[in-house]
């Protein structure tokens, strides 16, 4: 009897606690909080918990149970921090994933396990395309639009060669075949540089070939910190006046505020592409970016605006389903409809569920209190599908 009495005891614990846990949503946020990249991670932390504040820490009647995870700027050190949310914190959505090495690592670890992956950053080709996945669904861009916008603003500028560097890795090559896919004119030179734990943070040879290659333009992207480092390079070499510089993903609100500080005011009139920028027309986005302002003391990048929005299309879900966190079919379709407040305006998602989206020339512009941003100049591509959807079965 006792024994009867203590099993009816712990199934009535377990039950309790599994009634629990189905009170709350779970999301999993992976991005890189250590490192020199951490400031990255720290401006996503933010918005995810703007936005958290915005919907009163609610989805679907019930509140939101986040956990923050390090990938410290590794494939198998964010690998790890994913198969614990997974494994261990049985989370419902597995967000964030700045890094395109990172996120190939980590996927088959969420999707394989039935739950949902909303990439907040990253996006190689191959995830795009044969390795697409009906629980994947992003809230940026394909590696190669943003670069592709560049290249058709080139042609726009009238730029006829250009000079290309990027670091040696998934991303940084995307960006350089995306540019190549859409740029008229010619490449006159490329360097691709050293990535990880050990990346070149010294561009000093590059510079003098990228010089002395007579190129009318310098197409580069470097994140993180490589990206700072660049440009005062770039700035210390005297070439703003004779070779024009053209980034994605390198200048940023992080970026802005140091460089501005250094006087690095060879960035001042720069361009770069996105499918985002602080002074979008945009309800959902004024409001993010005067809220974060008003927070955090600086202007949101874009990494901020694409974690803020992938909160939103998790909520998105699990309101259409009124917290039933069971129906994965009815999640799955409320996220395909892109139907949720975005930083970006309205959008539709691709059979692949990367975002059908307009891609804006920015210029890096000071704004009336005399803080460096940017802001839009023109649309260079509209509702732009990325190429690798074709390769999607979905």
């Amino acid at each position: 009897m006792k024994k009867l009495t203590m099993a009816a005891a712990v199934a009535a614990l377990a039950g309790s606690s599994a009634l629990f846990a189905a009170d709350k949503v779970k999301i999993g946020f992976v991005t890189t909080l250590t490192t020199g990249a951490a400031s990255i991670g720290k401006d996503q932390e933010n918005a995810v918990m703007l936005a958290l504040e915005h919907i009163g820490n609610t989805m679907g009647g019930k509140q939101v149970d986040l956990i923050m995870a390090d990938d410290g700027f590794k494939p198998e050190t964010g690998k790890q921090a994913t198969d614990k949310l997974v494994k261990q914190d049985n989370v419902d959505f597995v967000a964030g994933y700045i890094w395109s090495h990172v996120l190939l690592a980590s996927r088959k670890s969420v999707l394989d396990a039935g739950k949902f992956l909303i990439s907040a950053n990253a996006g190689p080709s191959p995830v795009a395309g044969k390795l697409c996945h009906e629980n994947f669904f992003s809230t940026s861009w394909q590696n190669d639009q943003t670069p592709m916008a560049m290249g058709e603003t080139l042609n726009q500028q009238g730029v006829k060669s250009l000079y290309m560097m990027a670091p040696n890795y998934a991303a940084g090559k995307d960006m350089v075949a995306g540019v190549e896919r859409t740029f008229k004119g010619e490449i006159l030179g490329k360097d691709l540089t050293k990535w990880g734990k050990d990346a070149q943070l010294d561009f000093s040879a590059e510079l003098a070939k990228a010089k002395a290659s007579g190129a009318e333009g310098i197409f580069v992207f470097y994140p993180g910190k490589a990206g700072p480092a660049f440009i005062k390079q770039y700035e210390q070499a005297g070439l703003r006046d004779s070779l024009p510089l053209y980034t994605v993903f390198t200048i940023d609100a992080l970026s802005l505020p140091k460089l501005q500080e250094g006087g690095m005011k060879g960035v001042l009139g720069s361009k770069m592409t996105q499918f985002w920028s602080p002074d979008l027309d945009v309800p959902a986005n004024k409001k993010f970016v005067s809220d974060f302002r008003a927070k955090y003391g600086s202007y949101p990048s874009f990494y901020a605006a694409q974690a803020y929005d992938s909160i939103q299309l998790i909520k998105s879900a699990v309101d259409a389903v009124n917290g039933d966190l069971t129906d994965i079919d009815g999640m799955r379709s409320a996220m395909e409809k892109a139907a949720f407040p975005s930083v970006r305006g309205e959008f539709t998602y691709g059979n692949n569920h990367m975002p059908i989206q307009d891609f804006y020339s920015r210029t890096v512009v000071e704004d009336a209190d005399g803080n460096w941003t940017t802001a839009i100049d023109t649309v260079v591509l509209e509702d732009h599908q990325d190429v690798y959807a074709s390769e999607c079965k979905l």
